[in-house]
């Protein structure tokens, strides 16, 4: 056979063989999809305790804070307090300079001293007229008879009229001197009761017991009312005040019981109950607030630091569960795949509590079953699918 007729039947068939490898390669990736057994893994139901959570993210606060400032305008002698320190109720906190509110004081208690001291006198002073105007009075009633009796004159009644006013005018003039003292006296001791007053306002003191968590002033700086000095909190209630979608808020009850993840620590909770539920939502976020009360504290905390709150709202004790991963849905039913003889068959279930990661049938599975489980972006299993686990 020539060369030319060799090359010509070789030609001929690597020809036929394409056209033949193509049908064979597709058949291939056909059967590999459709047919093939698909390795997943699979699953049996098992029982355990269930639990439905709310979740909600916010920051631990303290429900009673105050800033501590002064009533009025001075420099700091001494801040008696630092950050972290714990305080009691009544504790000296802050010490502003006094001296020129001493001196105040010791003036107004001289002139209260001095409005005493007139008053006893003016007292003496209506004593004295009292008793010029008794006299004056017999005096009068005396000449007054004698008149009568023509043992007298005109003139010697007369001026015992006119000295019995005199002394009636100076009883009056007396009462009113002593009812000026009076008032006199009373405005010292206001002037007193004022001056003590601001220096009392130059001791500060905590108003309860708690926690200094932050210093803002020292010593020699000039604080004015409404200036902060120290932030002090109470540390009977602290609580998470977290954000909550508003889908959950008919799950929501005070008095219900919480797990608290901080974010220095996120391996560990802290228990947690809901003492108060928001009644304003974010108009934008649509979110609204939880307070859940800490039960205990990691040991280094901060007012203000992250937390996430996971609110407990149904339990069920010996559930039957399944990763909530195996879940499919089909025309709004949801199901899972089983294995039977090797091929995927979807079953419908009920179910009951939604956990993080697992959810509680009710109706549908028995714990013999094997349920699948098809990793994302794998290949979507089908009734009827063969199927192989690991």
């Amino acid at each position: 056979m020539s060369g030319e007729k060799a090359g010509s039947i070789i030609g001929w068939l690597w020809k036929i063989g394409r056209w033949l490898v193509l049908p064979v390669i597709g058949g291939g990736i056909v059967y590999q999809m459709n047919f093939a057994p698909v390795t997943v893994q699979g699953v049996s139901p098992t029982r355990q305790t269930i639990v439905s959570t709310v979740m909600g993210t916010g920051t631990l606060e303290a429900r009673v804070s105050t800033t501590i400032s002064p009533k009025i305008a001075g420099r700091i002698s001494e801040v008696l307090a630092d950050q972290g320190d714990t305080i009691e109720e009544g504790q000296l906190l802050v010490q502003l300079d006094d001296e020129e509110l001493q001196q105040q004081v010791e003036i107004a208690q001289a002139n209260l001293e001095a409005s005493r001291a007139a008053l006893q006198r003016l007292m003496a002073d209506k004593n004295r007229a009292i008793a010029v105007f008794e006299q004056s009075k017999r005096h009068h009633a005396r000449m007054q008879s004698l008149k009568e009796k023509n043992a007298t004159t005109q003139e010697d009644v007369d001026r015992a009229v006119e000295s019995l006013a005199v002394a009636t005018a100076d009883v009056n003039r007396a009462e009113a001197a002593i009812t000026e003292g009076q008032k006199s006296l009373l405005a010292a001791e206001k002037t007193l009761e004022y001056h003590r007053a601001r220096l009392a306002d130059t001791i500060i003191k905590a108003p309860f017991g708690g926690i200094v968590v932050d210093r803002q002033r020292e010593a020699g700086d000039i604080a004015v009312p409404g200036s902060a000095v120290l932030t002090v909190i109470s540390t009977d209630i602290l609580w998470i005040s977290a954000w909550v979608d508003e889908t959950e808020m008919s799950k929501l009850s005070v008095s219900q019981h919480a797990r608290i993840a901080f974010r220095s620590q996120p391996d560990h909770d802290y228990p947690g109950t809901i003492i108060r539920l928001g009644k304003q939502a974010d108009r934008e976020t649509r979110e609204f607030v939880v307070d859940v009360q800490v039960s205990k504290l990691p040991a280094n905390w901060a007012v203000g630091q992250r937390a996430e709150v996971f609110i407990e709202t149904q339990r069920q004790d010996n559930a039957l569960t399944i990763p909530s991963s195996a879940l499919h849905r089909r025309e709004n039913e949801e199901g899972v795949f089983v294995i039977e003889n090797g091929t995927a068959h979807w079953k419908a279930v009920t179910l009951g509590v939604r956990g993080r990661e697992s959810v509680e049938v009710l109706e549908g599975l028995s714990e013999s079953d094997v349920v699948l489980l098809v990793p994302t972006g794998q290949t979507v299993l089908t009734e009827g699918r063969r199927v192989r686990t690991p």
